[in-house]
């Protein structure tokens, strides 16, 4: 699944390529998303304008004359901006061609994703209005989380991914975050100290710029809009590494079940 610094990957790539645009044409090939894509869209925004593409936690924003489009990729969506001249690929269900022959599309075998559409500010949308900090926000630091966590019996990894908590934060990043900290992902998020998350937000920031820089993680279905593999797995150091030995110690790399998803660390560097 697409996670933030691969979705914000994809703002980057996309934005420059349908900012200022103007719609000509909305189609919908196939509807049936995780939600079913509003087939008003099909008369609303011919004519209207892309302002540009902005992004809260995994949601893509693109902001129209009269309402925001929200999008999300769900487990194997893209989106890539083609001619309208190129052949459509299977799984494109849905296509924005703009008066400039090119088109926006969006891909998605597994139809795990959505487009959604609000006339109001997009971020008090009931998808996005609950949602924690984003990494970056200033709100993300360690007196916050610290007060947050204290007494919760829930492991630190999975209270890292909760997306009240702070979004963005997914199961490749949280594992190496936790890593880099120092902190086992088993430790009861209530017993991890104040200094601890001073580390633990330090390397969730770095390891997220990190990713961005380099593309995104490859793992499995992840392609850029220019339809490119992201690098950051190569920086990888516990996640997918199980029965290897650690980058820093030597001791085997060590696979756990935590909140229903695999979890790597090492027993040795992490306590």
């Amino acid at each position: 699944m697409p996670e933030l610094p691969e979705v914000e990957t994809t703002r980057r790539g996309i934005e420059p390529l349908v900012a200022n645009k103007v719609v000509a044409q909305v189609l919908i090939y196939n509807g049936s998303l995780r939600w079913p894509v509003p087939q008003e869209l099909i008369s609303l925004l011919p004519g209207q304008r892309i302002g540009g593409v902005g992004r809260r936690s995994k949601y893509l924003l693109f902001a129209f004359s009269s309402g925001t489009m929200i999008v999300h990729l769900g487990m194997t969506g893209h989106l890539r901006v083609d001619s309208m001249q190129t052949e459509k690929r299977k799984h494109d269900h849905v296509e924005i061609i703009f008066t400039d022959g090119t088109a926006l599309r969006y891909n998605d075998p597994r139809r795990f994703g959505s487009i959604l559409w609000t006339l109001a500010d997009p971020l008090q949308h009931v998808r996005l209005s609950a949602l924690g900090p984003e990494p970056f926000d200033r709100q993300f630091n360690a007196s916050y989380i610290h007060k947050l966590s204290r007494n919760r019996k829930v492991a630190v990894k999975p209270f890292l991914m909760d997306a009240h908590v702070v979004v963005g934060v997914g199961n490749i990043y949280a594992s190496e975050a936790l890593y880099r900290a120092r902190i086992a992902p088993a430790r009861p998020a209530g017993k991890v100290s104040k200094a601890a998350y001073e580390r633990l937000i330090q390397a969730v920031t770095i390891i997220l710029s990190e990713a961005i820089a380099a593309g995104g993680t490859t793992i499995k279905d992840f392609a850029n809009s220019e339809g490119k593999p992201g690098y950051f797995t190569q920086e990888l150091r516990v996640y997918g590494r199980a029965g290897q030995k650690c980058k820093a110690c030597d001791t085997l790399v060590k696979q756990i079940r935590l909140g229903q998803r695999s979890t790597f660390y090492c027993s040795n560097c992490q306590k």
